[in-house]
């Protein structure tokens, strides 16, 4: 199993910036791709970015290619989310999902482990 928990969401005003984080760990924990997605009320899970393993590869959500930027640090076991020029439209829950494969992906139905998520509002 692998156990994946988010923090660093919160309030901000429009055009200032967030980073989140998601630690995992859990015994099978490996050489998993990771992503980020998130949920709006009343709207579905949708993709917003997914990295490799190896971190050689990456992919982003058209509403947030040049202002997000995903990262990882295999060696602490951890994924990062650096959010910024945010909109009001960013606002929902975030939530980190892992693979059981190296090789990234941007379909939700593709990811085997989820975090509980962390909540961004972005005030206008």
């Amino acid at each position: 199993q692998v156990q994946l928990v988010e923090s660093g969401g919160g309030l901000v005003q429009a055009g200032n910036s967030l980073r989140l984080s998601c630690a995992a760990s859990g015994r099978t924990f490996g050489r998993n791709a990771m992503g980020w997605f998130r949920q709006a009320p009343g709207k579905e899970r949708e993709f917003v970015a997914a990295i490799t393993w190896s971190g050689s590869s990456k992919y982003y959500a058209d509403s947030v290619k040049g202002r997000f930027t995903i990262s990882r640090d295999n060696a602490k076991n951890m994924m990062y989310l650096q959010m910024n020029s945010l909109k009001p439209e960013d606002t929902a829950v975030y939530y980190c999902a892992a693979r059981t494969t190296s090789v990234g992906s941007t379909e939700s139905r593709s990811y085997d482990y989820w975090g509980q998520g962390t909540q961004v509002t972005v005030s206008s």
